[in-house]
């Protein structure tokens, strides 16, 4: 079900002229700017930039969508105390992890006056509003989503601050490659478990050209995709075993990811590792506070949040002030890609100092934060709209908490490999 606290949510019943379109975009802009507190809007001189922050916050992928909406509550305080003083008006949508459902709610932010969107995490839903925005001419900041074709279409209202599948693959195998020297453990196979969705094909695509140019000293033995709303992994999980794969790589989500890891145990397989060379999950705090002991040691490749960012102290003090119950950790990656993509869009408007998308899409070509909260170099956009100088870090679920044991320069503790058994009285 959609969200029913967010008005700005709901598609349109039926289609409305331009001049209709104007004067409601104009009413609704001066109606905003009215009822809006300084939770949601920032003042200053000028107009108002409308953000519409399109996310899956109901469905499979609710869990994501939500937790990346709590960098969008806090995003706008931050980038305010960044010196970013422009009057901005955040919107909200909520695609409930459909396709469908996320072009409708793109089409009704624009209608509603949105000048640029940010979302939406999923990459099949990303794609559906990335089409939306190019058709309006307006603006889309991903936030995350990484299948390969969404900067690869010749768009040019879509800029991703996020990394490719290929660029995040190509990061976690060679993660994997440090982990192998640094633990003295290299496994000769691995059993790959994968989404078969948007995003989850991008990535067995990048896995199947990067294995071989990266002269990875393992084979993958068995490739077995899976539905990402699936309710159980029973069967894949025992080809996985029966494959005799060393290790298990995986590229999942939260749900999927907790099925997965739950089948291990009860079928009693003990991997070297369960490690992603790149996706979300089993770094979140959803994925820990189920599995429990069950959850610990699994390793992510991911960009991540810098703890050397100026950004890092107001982002975490705004986090624990608006979510006292919720650790920042177990949110970092979403809810702080999130309040870079903000940043993003607001530091575009204040050099462009217009609305139109034209002029909006013009300024973010030229971006060039070097001041900013993810791990990496500059953010800027290349003739596709990719930022190519995001990194990686690998993330180890360590005590209950996402823990930097990859690069070894930013490791917070030393990496384990090959994981503890199930009732290893290492697993607390």
């Amino acid at each position: 079900m959609s969200d029913t606290n967010d008005s700005h949510a709901r598609g349109l019943s039926k289609p409305i002229s331009r001049r209709a379109l104007g004067k409601a975009a104009l009413a609704a802009g001066a109606a905003a700017a009215a009822a809006a507190t300084p939770f949601n809007i920032l003042r200053a001189q000028g107009g108002t930039l409308k953000i519409g922050m399109i996310l899956p916050k109901s469905g499979f992928n609710a869990a994501f969508g939500q937790s990346c909406q709590r960098g969008a509550d806090i995003a706008l305080e931050v980038v305010r105390e960044m010196g970013y003083t422009a009057e901005v008006e955040m919107l909200k949508a909520d695609t409930e992890s459909n396709v469908d459902v996320a072009r409708s709610r793109a089409e009704a932010l624009i209608s509603e006056g949105a000048n640029v969107l940010i979302g939406a995490f999923d990459s099949g839903q990303t794609a559906a509003i990335a089409q939306v925005a190019e058709q309006h001419g307006v603006p889309l900041v991903i936030n995350i989503a990484a299948a390969d074709q969404l900067t690869q279409q010749g768009y040019k209202y879509v800029f991703r601050n996020f990394t490719s599948a290929t660029q995040l693959i190509g990061g976690g195998l060679k993660m994997f490659k440090d982990l192998f020297a640094e633990t003295g453990h290299t496994p000769k196979t691995a059993a790959l478990l994968h989404l078969n969705d948007t995003y989850g094909q991008s990535a067995k695509a990048a896995l199947d050209k990067l294995m071989v140019q990266l002269d990875m000293p393992f084979k993958i033995v068995a490739a077995i995709p899976y539905d990402p709303t699936t309710k159980d992994l029973s069967v894949e999980v025992a080809r996985a075993k029966a494959s005799g794969g060393d290790f298990l790589m995986n590229i999942s989500r939260i749900n999927d990811g907790i099925l997965m890891v739950k089948e291990c145990v009860r079928q009693r397989w003990e991997p070297m590792g369960i490690m992603c060379p790149g996706g979300p999950g089993m770094y979140d705090q959803q994925f820990m506070d189920v599995l429990g002991k069950y959850s610990e040691y699994c390793l992510s490749n991911t960009p991540w949040v810098n703890p050397k960012s100026q950004m890092i102290k107001p982002v975490m003090d705004a986090f624990a002030k608006a979510f006292p119950k919720e650790p920042f950790a177990g949110n970092a990656l979403n809810a702080g890609c999130t309040v870079e993509a903000v940043m993003v869009a607001v530091d575009a408007y204040k050099r462009a100092g217009s609305t139109r998308g034209t002029d909006l899409a013009q300024a973010l070509r030229t971006t060039d934060i070097k001041s900013h909260l993810m791990v990496g170099g500059p953010i800027q956009f290349d003739a596709n709209g990719q930022n190519d100088n995001i990194s990686t870090a690998g993330i180890q679920n360590r005590h209950r908490k996402p823990t930097v044991v990859l690069p070894k320069s930013a490791a917070e503790m030393p990496p384990v490999f090959p994981m503890p058994g199930w009732d290893s009285p290492e697993r607390t």
